[in-house]
């Protein structure tokens, strides 16, 4: 295991890598934004809405990703306010229970922008027997949900006959993946190894039936070649810290007020629900670092905080798993503690963590050293 020699971020994370100076391609996507024609890249933008503007009045021009997040505030500012669109939203429920940020959230976006929604709402019975099943099997206890969150976009973007949808960030490209050079497109995002596609058949076992598993199935080779799906990350520069400052101006809440969370640095990033967060969380027993790592790193990208600061906020934070989010994600899948911590267990990477003297699954001593030399 070794570290950036920038940011904090591990070489265990799923399709990162590092260059032959130590230092992760995320960092080195960061310092070439700083060449990066943005002018230029704003006309592209201009044209591709230009494209796609329907010249009849009343007709939807764009469909818009959206779970009412900081960054889905920003994405329809752009698309309906700077490029004068008639977006049509889309979101995805995750069936978790939704913090009050979140309804107040969604709701406000809808108002704010004047923009009608496309609700998405899973079937709750196949969407718990899939989270209790991938979270055990393999260590997803999210996957149902990001894979929809995927699909059914492109889905509807079909059958609506709406071939521009708009992403936000290209998660591949900006934070570390599969993804090693950029471009607006986002048609082949949901192979990007985020939400791998698994084998129908083993949800079959669980008594799901082919109708009830449908929209986890990508769309057609055809149909993606229909649709002319959008990163806005490549037409504008891509900050977190902006986009929540921006989205507060149109009543965008965080999470100050109601909940604490004590594995995360922030509390503007996955305000939408409790137990679904447990799906970043679950990174860290298989390899060694989760969101905090990931929102540490970014920080020390922009330029907020040192290294050195970094280390120590990941050491506090990381390893921690609220306690809100259990509760929530038992509550949910129907598993008692006892079967949740037993599922937890198996998932310890025994080349990264050891055991203290309490029986508490902690880093070795040697990882740590290693992150704090960088």
């Amino acid at each position: 295991m070794k570290f950036c020699k920038k940011c904090v971020m591990p070489d265990t994370r799923p399709g990162i890598s590092f260059d032959e100076e130590g230092v992760c391609l995320p960092c080195r996507h960061a310092e070439q934004k700083k060449h990066v024609d943005w002018e230029s890249r704003w006309k592209e933008l201009e044209s591709l809405c230009e494209k796609y503007r329907r010249k009849q009045e009343g007709q939807y021009d764009c469909l818009i990703a959206v779970s009412g997040g900081k960054d889905s505030y920003y994405q329809v500012h752009v698309m309906k306010e700077r490029m004068n669109m008639n977006p049509l939203l889309i979101t995805v429920e995750d069936l978790f229970t939704p913090t009050e940020a979140a309804k107040h959230n969604i709701a406000n976006l809808t108002r704010t922008y004047r923009c009608n929604l496309l609700a998405f709402k899973p079937n709750p019975v196949i969407g718990k027997k899939i989270c209790r099943y991938t979270f055990e099997k393999y260590g997803r206890p999210s996957w149902y949900f990001d894979r929809l969150l995927y699909s059914v976009p492109l889905h509807y973007a079909h059958i609506l006959n709406l071939p521009l949808l708009v992403y936000g960030e290209n998660v591949a490209f900006e934070y570390g993946g599969l993804d090693k050079t950029e471009n607006y497109s986002a048609r082949e995002l949901i192979f990007n190894g985020v939400a791998p596609e698994i084998n129908l058949e083993e949800l079959k076992s669980l008594g799901i039936s082919e109708d009830e598993l449908i929209y986890l199935k990508a769309p057609t080779r055809e149909q993606l070649n229909q649709l002319d799906p959008m990163y806005l990350s490549y037409f504008t520069y891509w900050n977190d810290f902006h986009h929540y400052e921006f989205a507060k101006t149109r009543g965008f809440k965080d999470l100050s007020n109601e909940w604490n969370r004590s594995n995360y640095i922030d509390n503007f990033s996955h305000v939408d629900s409790y137990g679904f967060v447990l799906g970043s969380w679950c990174k860290y027993p298989k390899f060694g670092q989760a969101f905090a790592t990931d929102f540490a790193s970014r920080m020390v990208r922009e330029g907020m905080i040192s290294r050195e600061q970094a280390v120590r906020l990941v050491e506090e934070k990381d390893h921690n798993i609220d306690r809100r989010i259990i509760e929530d994600f038992c509550k949910f899948t129907g598993m008692t503690p006892e079967e949740f911590y037993a599922a937890l267990e198996k998932l310890y990477n025994k080349d990264l963590f050891y055991k203290n003297e309490l029986g508490q699954w902690r880093l070795k001593p040697e990882l740590i050293e290693l992150r704090r030399k960088g």
